[in-house]
């Protein structure tokens, strides 16, 4: 006869889900449930504080916005009686101020609706594992503000709401245009250093003759102008946060200085002879590819090192199309406040014709001309020839664009008729324009193609960058000094 052992078997988990919509509170309610789960839902946080008198769940699960205490008060009326209960807060209006705010209110994770549900009870789990202290509670400040609602800036709504309780060094990366000072200006507002000064400073923006003693300063008398002391950014962010743009076009041997002032804490002024302690919190940011950057010998490897201790990537307006009305909207309402007039609305045509162009220049692109509509759009309600040049060709170009004709290229039509019919149908359109001319006998089509080329890719980077030469030419690959010398060779006009 034998004998089966008696095992004592493990309590299913315990989850309480509160939130006012019914259907979430469903569906929660079965994916749970076929996981093994005992789940029990509140339709709203005053029954789920009674029944939290007498034993508390293994989880909680909790939407934000709710009829009478909201997700964020009943979270933190939980973690007065019961500050080890992990708590994951779901939400269908995300945004910064939510997820900082939740993970400073001691959230175990942040998610925003729709969320995948059957990776809830694989949150779940971990949830217990680890079991979480509820993170103190910092002092309320004033945060920039972050506008989107797409999956990927909801990434970086949950890093920053990670991180808002830290202290340690974060790299930005992503394109020009994107944000990144606004996200280090998150960063430092939602941390310990909140109350401290906030410097930033762009690396690519300061002559390199200059850029030393406007990191470190200067006694009187280091150098000829030199009248009086000055102090650098290292010490106006003096316990506060340093935020380092475009660090990848930082010169060499500033490099080297840099990174012992990040090992040591001190340094000294240009012309002095007493070592200056700070303590620092650094944010650095850059367009460039570092690690390429470091490969080519042009970044020291170590203090690409001392930086990228967190890396954050802000993604492009491409990649957050969903975005582009909700950003319109508040630029064009920001603006209006700026220069105390009316707002000004899209039409549905305008709407979708913004939607689809490519904004190479991103966020801040979009910005610009939301600040021209603004000012240059007669009417309160924007028509399709209120728009800026390059978006009203947009619309008229033909698909199929015709490099046949004896009309040279124009940067408001060439990039746009390339973006309407596929992003590599210029290639196509380039090969027929050659088979047929060579089969015409013609020859030096170089001397006549290439020209046109390059006009179109400078005149189309100037437009996107406001005509910055500086800006334009490091899109386009090249020095300052070649895009001038080109400008002036095809006879560009700014």
């Amino acid at each position: 006869m034998s004998v089966t052992p008696i095992t004592a078997a493990m309590p299913p988990l315990t989850v309480w889900v509160v939130d006012d919509d019914e259907s979430i509170r469903w569906v929660l309610e079965k994916s749970l449930a076929r996981e093994g789960m005992t789940v029990v839902s509140f339709p709203g946080s005053a029954e789920l504080l009674d029944a939290l008198e007498e034993a508390p769940p293994d989880v909680l699960i909790t939407d934000i916005r709710m009829p009478g205490v909201n997700g964020l008060e009943l979270m933190e009326r939980v973690h007065r009686k019961h500050p080890l209960l992990p708590v994951i807060v779901v939400t269908a209006h995300s945004d910064l101020d939510s997820a900082v705010a939740s993970y400073r209110g001691g959230a175990f994770e942040y998610l925003p609706k729709p969320f995948d549900v059957d990776s809830v009870a694989t949150l779940v789990r971990r949830a217990v594992a680890k079991h979480p202290v509820a993170a103190e509670r910092g002092p309320e400040t004033a945060r920039p503000a972050i506008v989107g609602e797409a999956p990927a800036m909801q990434d970086v709504f949950r890093a920053i709401g990670r991180l808002s309780q830290s202290q340690i060094t974060v790299l930005i990366t992503g394109e020009s245009g994107t944000g990144k000072e606004l996200i280090a200006r998150a960063l430092h507002n939602n941390s310990p250093r909140s109350n401290r000064p906030f410097i930033a400073i762009n690396t690519a923006a300061i002559p390199k003759d200059l850029l030393e003693s406007e990191f470190f300063g200067h006694e009187r008398g280091a150098f000829t102008g030199a009248q009086m002391q000055r102090k650098g950014r290292f010490e106006q962010a003096d316990n506060g946060t340093l935020f380092l743009d475009e660090i990848g076009d930082m010169p060499a041997d500033l490099q080297t200085r840099l990174l012992r002032v990040l090992q040591d804490g001190q340094f000294y002024r240009v012309g002095g002879i007493s070592p200056v302690q700070v303590d620092v919190r650094i944010i650095a940011a850059t367009h460039q590819d570092l690690d390429r950057a470091v490969s080519e010998g042009r970044f020291r490897e170590d203090l690409y090192h001392r930086l990228n201790v967190i890396r954050m990537r802000v993604p492009s307006l491409r990649e957050r199309r969903e975005d582009i009305p909700v950003l319109l909207r508040h630029f064009l309402r920001m603006t209006a406040e700026e220069l105390k007039t009316e707002v000004k609305e899209l039409r549905a045509d305008v709407l979708q014709q913004l939607c689809a162009y490519s904004w190479p220049g991103n966020v801040r692109q979009l910005e610009n001309a939301c600040r021209w509509l603004t000012v240059m759009a007669p009417g309160r309600e924007i028509h399709p020839e209120d728009l800026p040049p390059p978006f009203r060709a947009l619309a008229a170009v033909s698909p199929k664009p015709d490099l046949s004709g004896n009309t040279p290229a124009s940067a408001e039509t060439a990039p746009q008729a390339a973006e309407s019919a596929g992003s590599d149908d210029w290639v196509s359109v380039l090969a027929r324009w050659a088979r047929e001319h060579l089969a015409a006998g013609e020859d030096d089509l170089l001397a006549d193609a290439a020209p046109r080329f390059e006009r179109t890719l400078i005149e189309a980077a100037l437009a996107a960058c406001d005509g910055s030469r500086q800006d334009a030419a490091r899109r386009l690959g090249w020095g300052r000094n070649t895009l001038t010398r080109k400008i002036k060779e095809l006879g560009i006009e700014d």
